[in-house]
């Protein structure tokens, strides 16, 4: 063999070596974080069961939850979202409906908060406030009012406990989430279980603190008030998450939420959602409330006490516009296209 046929083996040779090693690296390199993902899941995850268990003893067994989507769908997706207080288990009150729409081919995310005194058409029942369609038949009742009063189709439910609201602003924020208060919030009810007391002016609020201020509603906005909160804050931790500290704390956010929530999404759908989520991150949440400004009046029924009586039609035009429902189309994710 010639002096160049042996130089050309022997950096052959080196050439193997090197990507064997870079290869070894790298292998070595995801199976740690692999295992260190893994590892900040349960640890996260068991962290919470521990919580729920002091809280209100051990965690009972779910009820099968009923739900039963019209259609699936792949070029957008709407997700209901519900937060309850389930301090006492059961199913739990509600005071918070929202239906996420999420367009993962381009990252375009909308939030849209149903006022929880909006009075609608239940089917079976008689009309009462929307809030009540949950109590009387969780989210399939839920979402079969929203689709007969809105004509929106709803693909998944998420069921949050509030505690676990909490949780998921201590982990994606643990400095607290910056706030502006506009003016003094003072409540306590009467057990003493609720205590909100905030001062005007800029501050930060830890996940307890961020409840509060969420949830209260003892001004001249009322649940408006509340409603433009949540939003508000939803906003601020998505921001937060997709920093890279935010995206580092992935693996212990999802464990520590998903003993406080209830839902149709598999894990795969999550994964793919959630791959889709970084590849185009979502600018600015583009949030409604309904009903629209101007497009409701308050009255009151012997059954339902005060309610938000809406111009249906009018309601339901502007929702499906900001929804751009028109120029979407659901796609079956058992067609050709995937």
């Amino acid at each position: 063999m010639s002096n160049r046929g042996k130089k050309r083996e022997k950096n052959s040779k080196i050439k193997r070596k090197v990507f064997l090693l870079i290869f070894l690296i790298t292998l070595l390199a995801i199976l740690s974080a692999v295992a260190y993902t893994t590892q900040q899941y349960e640890r996260a995850r068991q962290e919470s069961l521990r919580l729920i268990e002091e809280s209100r003893g051990q965690q009972e067994e779910l009820e099968e939850i009923e739900f039963h989507p019209e259609e699936e769908a792949d070029e957008y997706v709407h997700v209901l979202l519900v937060g309850i207080d389930n301090e006492g288990g059961g199913r739990g009150n509600t005071d918070t409906i929202m239906v996420a729409q999420y367009q993962p081919k381009n990252g375009k995310a909308k939030l849209v908060s149903l006022m929880r005194d909006t009075y609608v058409s239940i089917p079976g029942y008689r009309d009462n406030k929307i809030n009540a369609s949950f109590a009387l038949g969780g989210p399939e009742l839920l979402r079969k009012t929203i689709k007969e009063n809105f004509g929106i189709n709803i693909h998944y439910y998420a069921l949050i406990d509030f505690n676990g609201f909490v949780r998921v602003v201590d982990i994606i924020s643990p400095d607290g989430i910056e706030v502006d208060i506009e003016r003094r919030m003072f409540y306590q009810d009467g057990a003493g279980d609720v205590s909100i007391n905030f001062q005007p002016g800029l501050q930060r609020l830890d996940g307890k603190q961020a409840l509060n201020y969420v949830r209260f509603r003892n001004d001249s906005e009322n649940d408006f008030g509340r409603v433009r909160r949540q939003q508000e804050v939803l906003s601020i931790l998505k921001d937060d998450l997709l920093t890279f500290s935010g995206v580092t704390r992935l693996p212990s956010l999802l464990g520590s939420i998903e003993p406080y929530i209830q839902t149709n999404l598999q894990s795969r759908q999550m994964l793919d959602y959630g791959r889709d989520f970084f590849l185009n991150p979502v600018g600015d949440v583009e949030t409604l409330t309904i009903p629209a400004d101007g497009h409701y009046t308050d009255a009151r029924y012997s059954h339902a006490g005060a309610v938000l009586e809406l111009d249906m039609e009018k309601n339901k035009q502007i929702l499906h516009e900001f929804l751009e429902l028109d120029e979407l189309v659901e796609i079956d994710p058992n067609s050709s296209n995937n």
